[in-house]
């Protein structure tokens, strides 16, 4: 969230910056989704370059894949002027944002799924703001993602072979998940199942040969496959795409953040670690620190290691990445908590 995009929205009365010493924001309920006065965490890293290298760095990481995050989505906004307006500025900033990294940060194009005009913004980022793939929500517009709107950006995906990441952006039944951060703990997993079984049911998948990474290891999707597999063998209503939805799971692409050794190697192991790479959530508190010491841990050979630590985004994304000098490297500069109280991201 790159901070001249912020200052202008705040100039439209759609952000308040005040609170920026405590990283906190606040954004106008039809861009994050959440009630007014929701406090947004605003890590340093999200707009201050030199300690999003020096994060990096403290990590082991080379070059980093960033996005702009799911609550500059505009998910829950019926608005098509205001979310392709907010899209297109967060893109912009963005990509400045990138070009001043040294080549360290390659970025991903927001496409608000659920408008029309997607898939043009989708064109411009590629084509005009060299952006390397996409990152969409899992809803918008009012629509889900195997609505026809959103026919004309999975043919312009599918045509590119975009890398996209896939990021629950909203929740169903919020009010049941308003205590204990469940929100973000337990809502957003779920959202990212139930957007992927649509795809899957939809024929989206049928369709279209999508290069599609889903955050967070898929959330609960792959947890429930074999019951979305009996589902389609013995409920009528759910036969409707010709092959069965753990086919579909398994052509689809994760990554690493399910914070859990045991949980990614079942993922690996079922999957493959072709479809996995490596993924953190930086620089939000629910964030692995040391995601090299976590793929190592999973005792794999060294060929799958290297194709989750950096070979399959490499080749996914078209990059060429060259190690920054080691000579170079710091520490990362200490920082105090995060406050996250009340927000699901």
């Amino acid at each position: 969230m790159p901070m001249p995009f912020l200052r202008h929205l705040e100039r439209k009365g759609l952000a308040d910056l005040s609170r920026g010493a405590e990283r906190v924001l606040n954004l106008d309920p039809a861009i994050c989704g959440l009630a007014p006065g929701s406090p947004i965490p605003l890590a340093p890293e999200q707009h201050d370059m030199e300690r999003r290298l020096a994060s990096l760095t403290a990590m082991g990481v080379d070059h980093q894949v960033v996005a702009a995050p799911p609550f500059l989505f505009a998910s829950e906004s019926d608005d098509d002027r205001l979310t392709l307006e907010v899209t297109r500025l967060a893109n912009d900033a963005l990509a400045e944002f990138v070009a001043g990294s040294g080549g360290r940060l390659s970025g991903l194009a927001t496409v608000p799924v659920g408008h029309p005009g997607a898939a043009d913004e989708l064109a411009r980022c590629l084509d005009e703001l060299g952006m390397v793939g996409a990152t969409l929500g899992t809803f918008g517009g009012g629509r889900e993602l195997d609505d026809p709107v959103n026919e004309e950006l999975w043919q312009a995906l599918a045509a590119r072979r975009c890398f996209t990441l896939l990021h629950p952006s909203r929740v169903s039944s919020r009010d049941r998940l308003a205590d204990y951060h469940l929100v973000q703990l337990l809502g957003y997993p779920m959202e990212t199942a139930l957007a992927t079984s649509r795809l899957v049911f939809g024929g989206v998948l049928d369709r279209h040969d999508l290069v599609l990474c889903l955050a967070h290891g898929g959330g609960c999707v792959p947890a429930v496959s074999g019951r979305l597999d009996l589902g389609w063998r013995r409920k009528p209503v759910a036969r409707v795409t010709s092959r069965t939805p753990s086919d579909y799971l398994r052509r689809l692409l994760y990554d690493t953040a399910v914070f859990d050794t045991g949980a990614l190697g079942r993922l690996v192991k079922d999957m493959t670690a072709a479809h996995v790479l490596l993924g953190t959530d930086t620089p939000f508190d629910l964030v692995d620190h040391d995601p090299l010491r976590t793929v190592r841990a999973l005792g794999v050979d060294a060929g799958q290691e290297t194709a989750i630590l950096g070979g399959n985004a490499a080749r996914l994304l078209g990059l060429r990445v060259a190690r920054p000098d080691p000579d170079e490297r710091v520490e990362e500069p200490s920082a105090p908590p995060i406050p996250v109280e009340g927000h699901p991201t």
